[in-house]
């Protein structure tokens, strides 16, 4: 019988992802995510970054090699003959979020004769990783080619792909089982058995996760769970949103330990830890990109913090992401307010929402998950893409 490889099964693949983190490490959430998961499939990938320290907490081990098919380099490898000399050619080439592969990059490839692959591709299927969106140019602009004009690639071209809510979309980063697997945090054991090794002392709390920037309403909903009668236990992501949070305190002055609302700080969390958490709680409030995604497949009610532009073009997309979840107004509202796209008036209360309209909320996260689940993933349209591009 022939072992020939057949179109359903094709053959692994070699690629380089390249990624420069701007800032908060969402770009390197997101690029390491998408190499785990290739190499779990059985391609075998090298991770170009300019700042892996984060991966320390984010993936351990992964810069010590412990993640099979998986290589992390240094950006500045990119750029040195001699570390390029005898470097196996990939078959694919990934920009992650509009990162431009080094030119000395490109010219040792062009100057070895665009050796082939290890599976005989000329030259990489060349790939322009973009930001995720809900706005309506990206199914017209998703897979959309771009000729290289200039530098020692002139003559080919690369192509841009775009990660989205809708089936003309490169659909989300979803690991095969992830939902089915995070349904083992639903069990109350399980769940407090979790939190309890993350320090975490549950009685039945409300609970909340919250991972953030610097929300301007924050002041105000911390101060409105702290004098209603329900109790609620924040769980703070390490960084950013621990740093608004104590700063938030400094002004609202301390919670008394029999305060209806507790605070634990966490320490950094792994991407599986963090997923995990995101199971756990009953609200989870996100931040950028990757988190969004992962607040989805966790099925619980979310608040997005969307990455704040100096001309405020982050409205648009927040109001578009409303728009794809389907938001009751209620929901809409509050990313209103948590965005800054509106100023809180002294007699709002945010907290009144939360378990008032909660149901609402969870069901358009869930329904909006639903709909994602009858898509292919982001990875296995990138893997299909390239198969036809070779």
């Amino acid at each position: 019988m022939s072992t020939a490889q057949t179109p359903s099964t094709p053959a692994p693949l070699l690629w380089d992802i390249f990624c420069r983190v701007i800032d908060n490490f969402g770009d390197l959430g997101v690029c390491w995510r998408l190499s785990a998961d290739l190499a779990r499939r059985g391609h075998r990938v090298r991770l170009w970054v300019d700042d892996a320290s984060a991966l320390q907490w984010m993936a351990p081990g992964a810069l010590q090699g412990a993640w099979p098919g998986v290589q992390v380099l240094r950006w500045e490898q990119s750029l040195l003959p001699q570390s390029l000399a005898h470097l196996v050619p990939a078959d694919v080439w990934i920009e992650g979020f509009g990162c431009e592969i080094a030119p000395e990059f490109i010219a040792a490839r062009a100057h070895s004769t665009w050796a082939p692959g290890p599976n005989g591709l000329n030259f990489p299927v060349w790939i322009n990783l973009e930001y995720l969106s809900a706005e309506a140019y990206v199914e017209r602009a998703h897979a959309l080619p771009s000729p290289v004009m200039q530098g020692p690639a002139k003559g080919h071209t690369k192509y841009f792909f775009y990660p989205g809510f809708t089936r003309g979309t490169g659909g989300l980063l979803r690991e095969p089982g992830l939902v089915a697997a995070l349904q083992r945090w639903d069990d109350a054991d399980a769940k407090r058995r979790w939190l309890a090794e993350h320090g975490v002392d549950w009685t039945d709390e409300f609970l909340v996760a919250l991972f953030c920037y610097e929300p301007l309403a924050l002041n105000a909903l911390l101060q409105q769970w702290a004098a209603q009668p329900s109790r609620t236990r924040l769980l703070v992501s390490a960084g950013r949103a621990t740093q608004a949070v104590q700063t938030a305190l400094t002004t609202l002055g301390p919670l008394s330990p029999d305060s209806p609302l507790q605070i634990t700080y966490l320490p950094p969390l792994s991407q599986t830890e963090f997923d995990q958490l995101l199971r756990c709680c009953d609200l989870n409030f996100v931040r950028g990109e990757d988190s969004l995604v992962r607040a989805i497949w966790a099925g619980k009610p979310l608040v997005w913090h969307i990455y704040p532009q100096d001309d405020d073009a982050h409205h648009a997309k927040l109001m578009a992401f409303l728009g794809a979840l389907q938001a009751p107004p209620s929901l809409v509202q509050f990313h209103r307010l948590w965005n800054g796209v509106e100023t809180l008036a002294s007699e709002g209360n945010l907290a009144e929402w939360l378990p008032a309209d909660l149901d609402a909320w969870r069901s358009a996260v869930q329904n909006l998950r639903d709909q994602l689940l009858q898509m292919d993933d982001l990875t296995t349209q990138l893997i299909e893409f390239v198969q036809k591009k070779r």
